[in-house]
């Protein structure tokens, strides 16, 4: 911030608005920065070959002094699958509760990165972060120890909902913290910011505890195996899935390696009641009668790789599903997965398989409140200043409605895009200066070395593929030596455009004749006359526009 921003308060997002995942929410007051939540998001559509997105840090990095601390509202990727990425780059201690700690300590080990201060928290602690004091309320989701977050300015109270809905019968039998949002909306709270997920859907979201009911009747019906795909982190579900196969005395095999993880981690730190002996290895499988077994997989969004399409395509190692097995496909579908989903459960219809799903029948609730939900949020903090968070544009629009809707004045609300902060002084608020944000592409290893440029290229290759020309050319007058040979790679069937390919040929050697005739010999000159004369030869012929790489020798 600049000299004359000093002694205000900012508060905006890196990440998280506008999108679903990858949120970076960030409060500040003077030379103090506390960060709420690190995720990252999976890639869209257009993101050729990119494994996971997270936020850009590049203000965080330039205020490295300023950090405070990182806050962490609870376990799912989308709000710490971002962490050891981030740590690599910025050093600050983190804070969260006991199971989101548990989560990111295997996180942190995975990805060798050392030496993090770590403090776990409970809706009784009190932090000291500078000139900031951050203290939490339990919430209830589809993971145990969710919490929001209040965060005590020299401005006044900033809360932060996490994500949430209010679940009077939660599986853990643990309640959210009604009565310390009432009384911190007593106190008087400067600005909430609110999860947005569902804000388009009427009503209250329902307990999960339904679902329990819905999944014992699946076991009770199923004649063979059963097979539970949901969302690893959804420790609510896993519990309920183990309850219903110790209720119908069923061994439980647990596949998919990110399951695994959360399944011990959750045991071992008590959040997962799993009755001795249950479990089974999944080599144990074919050794026990089908209508003894049942096993809980990830999958849930019919990813590629995932352990349930795997067995769907009969390449999983160890287990294959069989005709008469009854496959629950335990979530609904995050936006832009649906295709993939579809074709996994017409590939389960194909094998024999009994599939239970979403669109069928009540074996999923969300874990986001609906519209009574916010509206019960908003009435027990009452807000004097509004900001709808972690979620599309349309659903931040319509929370914003519901807020107008329960006494926040139209003014007051700040529906905003990545990077927009909103200025508090003197209790007003307005927008103020735009931060630097936006999205870091993973791939691989590397992180952020994948841009908008080859992006592209990745696109070009897969539209209308490669040709590569190669011509070797001698030192001493220039000529062509041998070549030029064309290699074809997406863009035609070698065999079958030999025409076509001689053609292109004759084109290059006329270029290359026309070069030198011109006492052209720049590499870089040759180059681009070769893919320019080609790329025009190509189009009229065919219409495309494949990638056309020349690479030039010298003897």
């Amino acid at each position: 911030m600049t000299k004359n921003q000093r002694g205000k308060l900012h508060v905006f997002a890196l990440g998280g608005l506008g999108e679903i995942g990858k949120n970076m929410y960030v409060v500040q007051y003077e030379d103090d920065i506390v960060v709420i939540d690190s995720g990252l998001m999976f890639p869209e559509e257009d993101m050729l070959g990119i494994d996971i997105v997270i936020p850009d840090i590049s203000y965080l990095i330039e205020n490295q002094s300023k950090l405070r601390g990182i806050i962490l509202t609870h376990g799912h990727e989308d709000h710490i699958g971002g962490l050891a990425y981030i740590l690599k780059q910025v050093k600050a201690p983190v804070y969260a509760t006991q199971l989101t700690m548990g989560l990111i300590e295997h996180k942190l080990r995975e990805a060798h990165v050392h030496d993090v201060k770590r403090i776990v928290v409970t809706n009784q602690s009190e932090i000291q972060l500078g000139r900031l004091k951050a203290s939490f309320f339990y919430t209830n989701h589809s993971i145990p120890d969710s919490v929001g977050v209040c965060v005590d300015t020299p401005e006044g109270l900033v809360v932060h909902t996490g994500d949430f809905k209010f679940d009077m019968t939660p599986v853990n039998d643990s309640q959210c913290d009604f009565h310390k949002m009432a009384e911190i909306g007593r106190r008087g709270v400067l600005c909430l910011l609110s999860d947005s997920t569902n804000a388009e859907r009427a009503g209250f979201i329902g307990t999960e505890r339904s679902v329990g009911d819905s999944l014992m009747e699946v076991f009770r019906k199923a004649k063979q195996r059963v097979i539970v795909a949901t969302f690893a982190s959804n420790i609510h579900r896993i519990q309920q899935v183990v309850d219903a196969a110790y209720h119908h005395g069923r061994k439980l095999a647990v596949v998919g390696r990110s399951m695994v993880n959360v399944v011990n981690i959750a045991s071992d730190l008590g959040y997962l009641n799993v009755p001795k002996d249950l479990i089974i290895e999944p080599d144990e499988i074919n050794r026990l009668p089908a209508h003894r077994v049942a096993v809980i997989s990830t999958g849930s969004q019919g990813e590629a790789m995932s352990a349930l399409t795997r067995m769907a395509n009969a390449s999983h190692r160890k287990i294959e599903i069989l005709p008469g097995d009854t496959v629950v496909i335990a979530a609904t579908p995050i936006p832009g997965n649906e295709r993939m989903i579809g074709r996994t459960v017409d590939q389960l219809f194909r094998i024999g398989a009994d599939v239970v799903y979403s669109a069928t029948s009540h074996v999923h609730v969300s874990g986001h409140g609906a519209q009574e939900d916010l509206k019960l949020m908003l009435n027990l903090i009452r807000p004097k200043f509004f900001i709808p968070i972690h979620g599309e544009y349309r659903m931040l629009r319509a929370h914003a409605q519901l807020a107008e809707s329960v006494g926040v004045k139209t003014e007051n609300i700040f529906i905003c895009d990545n990077g927009d902060t909103v200025e508090f002084s003197g209790g007003k608020a307005r927008y103020g200066p735009k931060i630097s944000s936006g999205k870091v592409l993973i791939d691989g290893l590397g992180v952020g070395d994948v841009g908008n440029i080859v992006l592209r290229d990745r696109k070009l290759l897969s539209q209308d593929g490669i040709l590569v020309v190669v011509l070797t050319l001698s030192k001493a007058n220039g000529t062509i030596l041998s070549g030029p040979d064309i290699i074809s790679r997406g863009f035609v069937y070698v065999r079958e455009s030999e025409r076509l390919l001689d053609d292109a040929n004759n084109v290059v050697n006329q270029t290359m004749e026309k070069c030198m005739k011109d006492q052209v010999s720049e590499w870089a000159s040759l180059k681009t006359s070769i893919r320019d004369s080609l790329s025009k030869f190509l189009y009229e012929r065919t219409r495309r526009r494949p990638m056309i790489l020349p690479i030039i020798m010298e003897v």
